[in-house]
Order: C-alpha cells, then structure tokens, then sequence
C-alpha cells in the first residue's frame, strides 16, 4: 500500500506539473484530462458528470466550462437525440499537448513493462481493477452517509 501511496504522489505531482505547463490551473487541467480520457474511452462526458468527477459545484463547473472553451481547451456539443444534453469534446490540441508532455514518460514506463512477461502484467492489471472496484463501492457507501456521521472501524455506521 505505501507503494501505492508513492505512486499516486507522483501521479499527482505530474498532474500538478501538466497544470503548470499549459498554464492553468490544476483543476482546470484535471477537467481536461477527465474529457479527454472520456472521449478516448468512447463515454464522452455530460457538464454534470464531469462536476461529479472533479468534486465541483455546478455553478462552478460551469464557470470552469466556460474558461476552458473561450480558451478553446474544450468545446460543448448537442450530439443526442435529445438536444438537452451537452457533450463535452476536448479541443484539437488537448491530445497533442498531452501526448508532448507525457510522451517521454509513457516511453519510459514502455520501456520498464517490457522487463516483465504480459502474464504478470495481466495479473497487475486484474489486481489494479480489483483494487479499483473496492475503492469505488467504499467510495460510494461514504457517500450515502451523512459527513459527521459516527462509524466504526470497519467503516459502517452504527
């Protein structure tokens, strides 16, 4: 777990670090990357999803959006049958900055996976997913509780 912990350090730090490179702020970086990352999976984002993903208000997501596409990071669009909902697409040079600042590290960690055999890279990968799973349900389960809420070691509420 203190590997684990390191680890998400250095994620953040990077985080930090993109933040600071494209010359906005960190939570404005990390809204980009949350669209982008939904569009690569093919899930783009909704304004609402995304505020529940960066843990904003949405009077404040919505000023966030509109920073972020006057600035022509992001761009919303009407793409459903039902005109009410907005998707948000990241802006064409949102891929190529991120691959320009991240590129030299994903080469990196290419470079330290090949050590290993797809096997044991595919049990990391299960072991990630279940790690991730347990996180989320704990996640969610916190909360449907109400903050302050007394609960006992385990995490249940008594």
């Amino acid at each position: 777990m203190e590997s684990l912990r390191i680890y998400g350090g250095h994620y953040a730090e990077l985080s930090r670090r993109f933040a600071a490179w494209l010359g906005l702020h960190s939570t404005d970086a990390t809204a980009v990357l949350e669209i982008a990352a939904a569009e690569e999976r093919g899930t783009p984002l909704s304004p609402a999803r995304l505020s529940e993903r960066i843990s904003l208000s949405t009077g404040a997501t919505t000023a966030l959006l509109n920073r972020l596409e006057a600035a022509g990071h992001i761009t919303r669009a009407r793409e459903h049958s039902d005109r009410r909902i907005v998707t948000l697409r990241s802006g064409g040079h949102v891929q190529e900055r991120a691959d320009e600042f991240f590129g030299p590290l994903a080469h990196r960690l290419d470079s330290t996976m090949s050590h290993y055999p797809p096997r044991f890279l595919e049990q990391v990968e299960a072991f990630m997913a279940d790690l991730n799973t347990t996180m989320d349900s704990h996640l969610t389960e916190q909360d449907a509780v109400t903050p302050g809420t007394p609960r006992t070691p385990d995490g249940r509420t008594p």
